[in-house]
């Protein structure tokens, strides 16, 4: 009964060798392969995982580097080096700065006198080719993104160098990096709305496992000094076979193996799966056990559906920070009740919705039925739901400007499902219609 294999492949060994270097170590391939006696493209792949797990990072002109994992959802702050990657610029000195956040950025479009009352500390001052105003930026403990592919002044650099604040020259005009740099911090405040696996994983104690020769006794007392019920089943190299239960093992007696009873080759899930995606697993597969795997199927932990809808009960709570597609589409909207109670949505049709021949788009039609749909469904019950099946008929063109109305209609409901009939009107003439099955993320 181990949390983890004792024997491990010389990938993940090259993996922990990396995780034990000093944060700022400069890593070759081929230094790397000669260390750990391997070839270079074992070690290659160490470090391209590395990378993708957050412990290494490659810089153009630097190499690659070990750094300190963040945890991904601590901070929507941008870095300069950040900004470096979404203006597609490049540095021109206080390179050692690039790891600073910046707390704001302003746009340097007036007289100096009137903008050094703007910059301050850890803030980015966009600029065109002015050396007097990047000097002053930089006093001011700012750095500077020089606009239009132009550069700076020798003095300034220097001073970057000497302040580590960085100087970053972009091709880009003053309008289009500031519209980058916008749409990057909105793109990280909804990727921090959106949990994934790893997010509520990172807490958890260290995991019980069984092996396939462990006896019936031994899960028992396992689940009696643990208080688990269900527990992975791992091979001689911690890859997941299969998934066992106390249930499972109710009419077996004490000094039979596991391996009669156990689930074989169960579901499992990924780090980067997402919470809601995890809950439609285990619903759509009819569990409440999730073995979580790294890309070669070895056990990393695993999830109850309590504990999955439990977090997404808790996001769902937090303020929407960052706007979808879906959110955009649906802001417009206003919700009502008629006499009798029931829930509808009215708004009006924008330009963004249209096609290019100037009728509202299918799919944003479909959008707003779906989303009504959920609306209308956790108004009934207060359950969260997803998609099952829709069957959609588009009746007439409705063109920009124009104002709809969305009634959602109670089918039939169940403690798993809820059926519901969704029209779109405009001026009492329906010009679209759809009936949905949902499958509720809440049942037990």
């Amino acid at each position: 009964m181990e949390g983890q294999g004792d024997n491990i492949t010389k990938h993940e060994q090259l993996l922990q060798h990396i995780e034990g270097l000093k944060v700022g170590t400069k890593i070759s391939v081929r230094k790397l392969a000669k260390e750990m006696i391997v070839s270079e493209g074992t070690a290659y792949r160490a470090v391209k995982e590395a990378e993708n797990l957050g412990i290494v990072i490659t810089k153009e002109r630097i190499g690659t580097v070990r750094v300190e994992k963040k945890p991904r959802n601590i901070s929507d702050q941008l870095t300069f080096g950040d900004v470096v990657d979404i203006v597609e610029g490049h540095v021109l000195g206080g390179a050692d700065g690039l790891n600073k956040h910046l707390h704001k950025y302003i746009i340097g479009a007036m007289k100096v006198d009137a903008m050094i009352r703007y910059i301050d500390a850890d803030s980015l001052l966009i600029v065109g080719n002015r050396d007097d105003v990047h000097s002053l930026a930089l006093e001011q403990g700012a750095g500077v993104l020089v606009t239009g592919g132009f550069g700076t002044s020798r003095e300034v650099k220097a001073l970057a160098d000497e302040l580590d604040l960085p100087v970053i020259s972009s091709r880009h005009d003053t309008f289009t990096v500031a519209s980058m740099i916008n749409r990057a911090i909105f793109d990280r405040l909804i990727k921090k709305k959106i949990m994934l696996v790893e997010d509520i994983l990172d807490g958890k104690p260290r995991l019980n496992t069984l092996k396939i020769s462990n006896t019936v006794g031994e899960l028992r007392q396992l689940s009696q000094s643990s208080g688990e019920q269900r527990f992975p089943v791992t091979d001689e190299w911690n890859r997941v076979i299969g998934i066992v239960g106390r249930r499972d093992v109710e009419e077996l007696s004490e000094g039979q193996s596991i391996e009669k009873a156990m689930i074989r080759n169960p579901i499992t899930a990924v780090l980067q799966t997402s919470l809601a995606s995890a809950a439609q697993i285990m619903m759509w597969e009819g569990i409440d056990f999730l073995p979580i795997v790294d890309r070669n199927r070895k056990l990393v932990g695993s999830l109850t559906r309590r504990e999955v809808l439990q977090s997404l009960r808790d996001v769902s709570n937090q303020p929407q920070m960052g706007e979808t597609f879906d959110h955009l589409i649906w802001n417009g909207f206003a919700e009502e009740r008629d006499e009798e109670g029931q829930l509808f949505f009215h708004g009006f049709i924008t330009p963004q919705m249209a096609t290019d021949l100037g009728t509202i788009s299918e799919g944003v039609l479909s959008t707003l039925m779906t989303l009504s749909a959920f609306k209308a469904a956790k108004d009934i019950t207060g359950n969260d739901y997803v998609l099952d099946n829709m069957s959609t008929y588009f009746i007439r063109p409705v063109q920009i400007e124009h104002s709809i109305i969305v009634m959602p209609k109670l089918l039939e409901i169940s403690r798993r499902t809820c059926k519901l009939e969704i029209e779109i009107s405009h001026n009492d003439t329906m010009v679209a219609k759809a009936v949905l099955m949902l499958q509720s993320i809440d049942h037990g």
